[in-house]
């Protein structure tokens, strides 16, 4: 059990948040009259107590807000948390969706300190359930009634459809297969042909994000600009090498241009990462491999009993 000990504001980005004694949270929103409140994952940011009594013991002189963050809650390690857990405050439900963030320009604290714990301690949530909490509100986990639907991402790697050029048919194609099959899209990007983009987006969307499955489409092949495997494989904590084998070998049957594959399917924590080829019908190909078994390697990957 947790409580508040402080709630706090902003009506912009990017600025410290003032405290207030209590605020309005809206379902798919966060807290109402905050600027970072939307239709996203992060819309409501915590930091426990403890880590800010600490950070002041090094000599910082902080405040309820300086570092951004909505609520302060003592009795709760939330780095140690994983996401999907709930939180209860009243009638306020919230469900983490991060662990930590990238801190893209310096704060004030990290160029007075040299370090700031916002980065590495604080997470996100977003509102399940809405009301209004206030300071000295006490905060509970709640156990989950069912499992939280597998969450993926995918990853289109393409110099000229992100220049342009060409519309990304296979992001789409494949976020589509996934929500058929019952996950979570969470998140579609489309990069470049760049590794250093693509190991930062998969440390963030394993990491941070934590999510269960993360798809990768092109730049698997010999041309210069495929990097996708290399990539891959440096962010790696282990190789899942029968999933891409089996994909190869069912490829072969319908092309003999499937040994030209580089593709590699490995383990980040908790998260799959799978490679697929550029095209859609590839792509597709490719799924119709893996797609009704890779729940149970899910399953295990998140540390709970796999279906029979």
């Amino acid at each position: 059990m947790g409580k508040v000990i402080a709630i706090c504001t902003s009506a912009v980005r990017g600025v410290q948040k003032t405290p207030v004694q209590q605020a309005e949270f809206r379902v798919d929103w966060g807290i109402v009259n905050d600027a970072h409140a939307g239709h996203w994952h992060r819309q409501v940011s915590l930091l426990s107590a403890d880590k800010i009594a600490a950070f002041r013991e090094k000599g910082a002189d902080v405040a309820p807000g300086a570092f951004g963050e909505n609520l302060v809650v003592e009795g709760f390690d939330f780095r140690a948390l994983p996401v999907g857990t709930l939180l209860r405050c009243g009638t306020v439900l919230l469900e983490i969706t991060q662990i930590g963030k990238e801190c893209h320009n310096h704060c004030e604290i990290y160029k007075a300190m040299g370090d700031c714990i916002m980065p590495r301690e604080g997470v996100f949530a977003r509102v399940l359930e809405g009301g209004t909490i206030a300071v000295g509100d006490e905060m509970v986990l709640v156990p989950r009634t069912a499992p939280r639907p597998w969450q993926a991402a995918v990853i289109t790697l393409s110099d000229r459809s992100a220049r342009g050029e060409r519309e990304d048919k296979s992001g789409p194609a494949v976020a589509a297969r996934l929500r058929e099959n019952g996950c979570e899209v969470v998140e579609q990007l489309l990069l470049a042909d760049d590794a250093a983009a693509l190991k930062k987006q998969l440390v963030r969307l394993c990491d941070q994000r934590q999510l269960d499955l993360v798809l990768t489409t092109g730049g698997t092949g010999f041309g210069p600009r495929d990097v996708t495997p290399e990539a891959t494989l440096a962010v790696a904590d282990r190789q899942a090498p029968g999933i891409a084998e089996a994909i190869r070998a069912a490829s072969l049957v319908i092309t003999k241009n499937a040994m030209l594959s580089r593709a590699v399917s490995v383990i980040r924590g908790k998260t799959l990462i799978i490679n697929l080829p550029g095209s859609p019908r590839a792509c597709m190909e490719s799924m119709d491999v893996f797609l009704d078994t890779i729940p149970h390697a899910m399953a295990l990957l998140r540390g709970g009993q796999p279906d029979a």
